[in-house]
């Protein structure tokens, strides 16, 4: 579907500080980027440096987004009261400085404790970073294509992850793929001030610490639930938390009412959530996210463990979805002049689909290229859709609301995150621990995870060791089977319902004499 070129305001068009200030907003995003696909490559180490069991594993992997996905509503809503470069220059100072102690831990304890404050410090930054975009770049020509770049730095954090790990874990210890993190940040505090200008709510009303206890306890345990059902099964650890975020999310919907009848401010509005295009462009962040990190959680493991590559070649062979996912997001945001935003948003749904299909088929002596094939599938429908469902969400909320918008975009993507390692990880786990099987003399921890498996084979003898290795990998890939078919159906679901309910918003707006759904005017309509 063709539309008119938009045409720019000359008064608005931004300058170069403009976009050494986008440069500086990315530095942040690159490294949490970084910072969640670097962990998948290093697992097979640091499994072996600190014996987690499975279920610690999970939550190594999980908790940095579990935590970032409680707060990020919260720190949203902060940064439009207190300002969003404020809140930003905290996040940085505080990450910089836990990421130093994640590098240094000597157990898995420690290590959980670490990522959790790392997602709490994560929150303040991604919501800061995308609502001083917005606040920077007033031109919505020239906005989406800096959501363009600040989308590409997301990919191009997830494409390096993987090939700076491999290079560091040749020559360094586990922990140097957290302490990379501190230079960067270092360097933003510096130059932050003197780019980024303060923005912040006229208006800001008192913070809603109801509103916040409240959100917390609903988002936690509701993703906890996911983990504890994929690790352990339906138990009652799983019925407890379902019924503790249940209850808290009524509650927060009970509280939100009552503020609005009082004339008080809500954490968070939730009107928000009315209008069609946010609501389904939040949805289709989430299951993109998903699609990442459920493929990064096997992948690393896979071309490791069972297909023998080292950590710098396992991130090499990643290296062509990420740089596919940053040719698609850049080519999003010339696509949008011409195409409505549903049929972006599933045209990149059904490539992260296709690429769950194509990994129902690896094998044990399956070749590089057919892993390789799914991730980049998955890695273009990423960076097809994210950029349009971002520029969606920001500019479908009021300028003052910018931080709370910016929120639910994140949120989408850390809910994203979580439900995709505790999904694929949770299905995966359980396969492996229900099929594998250990000859005489494996110890019980070879039965949890393949890497343990690894490590225990090279203190066996050559047939028991053979035949351990054997047993591992085939249950390793039987989980990865099983969980790609899970993570399929699961896209597809969200593959029929955001495609056609962003259809339906998109006939609306055109009955009501649109031009077309990536435009402000179809914004407003779609609300």
């Amino acid at each position: 579907m063709s539309r008119p070129e938009v045409t720019t305001n000359p008064e608005t068009r931004p300058g170069p500080r403009a976009w050494l200030a986008l440069a500086v907003l990315v530095i942040p995003t690159l490294l949490v980027s970084i910072d969640n696909t670097v962990l998948g490559v290093a697992l097979p180490e640091l499994s072996a440096a600190l014996s987690p069991d499975a279920s610690t594993l999970l939550w190594v992997v999980d908790i940095y987004p579990l935590v970032l996905a409680g707060l990020l509503v919260t720190m949203g809503t902060l940064g439009d009261r207190i300002g969003r470069r404020r809140l930003l220059m905290i996040g940085v100072a505080g990450f910089g400085v836990v990421s130093l102690a994640a590098g240094f831990a000597t157990s898995a304890g420690q290590l959980v404790a670490a990522r959790a404050l790392l997602g709490v410090f994560g929150a303040m930054l991604m919501p800061s970073t995308l609502a001083l975009l917005r606040t920077v770049f007033v031109d919505r020509v020239h906005r989406r294509l800096a959501l363009a770049v600040w989308a590409t730095g997301f990919a191009a954090g997830a494409a390096l992850g993987p090939i700076v790990g491999g290079l560091l874990l040749e020559h360094f210890w586990w922990g140097s793929i957290f302490v990379m993190s501190v230079p960067p940040m270092a360097l933003l505090l510096v130059v932050a001030p003197f780019l980024l200008p303060e923005s912040r709510e006229r208006t800001p009303g008192k913070l809603d610490l109801v509103g916040v206890l409240l959100s917390l306890l609903a988002m936690g345990p509701l993703v906890l639930a996911v983990k504890l059902l994929g690790s352990s099964g339906f138990g009652p650890g799983a019925v407890v938390s379902v019924l503790v975020g249940v209850g808290a999310a009524v509650a927060f919907v009970l509280h939100y009412r009552r503020r609005v009848r009082n004339g008080s401010d809500p954490l968070i509005d939730l009107e928000l959530f009315a209008r069609p295009v946010l609501r389904y462009s939040a949805l289709a962040n989430a299951t993109t996210m998903f699609g990442l990190t459920g493929l990064l959680f096997f992948a690393a493991q896979y071309l490791q463990l069972v297909l023998g590559s080292s950590p710098l070649e396992a991130g090499l062979l990643l290296l062509p979805s990420f740089l596919v996912t940053i040719v698609a997001g850049l080519a999003a945001a010339r696509l949008a002049r011409r195409f409505a935003l549903h049929q972006l948003v599933s045209v990149g749904l059904a490539l992260v689909l296709a690429g769950f299909v194509v990994s129902l088929f690896l094998q044990v002596d399956s070749a590089v290229l057919l892993l390789t094939t799914a991730a980049v599938l998955i890695g273009a429908g990423i960076g097809l859709s994210e950029t349009v469902t971002n520029d969606a969400i920001l500019a479908a909320a009021p300028a003052e609301k910018a931080g709370a918008a910016s929120a639910v975009s994140e949120t989408a993507y850390e809910v994203g995150a979580v439900f995709g390692t505790a999904v694929v990880g949770g299905v995966l786990s359980a396969v492996y621990r229900s099929t594998v099987v250990l000859p005489d003399g494996a110890p019980a921890a070879a039965g949890e995870t393949l890497g343990s498996a690894v490590d225990a084979a090279g203190s066996l003898p050559a047939g028991p060791a053979a035949e351990l290795l054997a047993s591992g990998r085939e249950a390793f890939v039987s989980g990865v089977d099983l969980a790609a078919g899970v993570a399929a159906v699961i896209v597809a679901v969200v593959l029929v319902t955001a495609g056609f309910g962003l259809r339906r918003a998109h006939r609306a707006v055109l009955a009501a004499g649109a031009s077309g759904i990536a435009e402000p005017a179809l914004q407003r309509s779609g609300r």
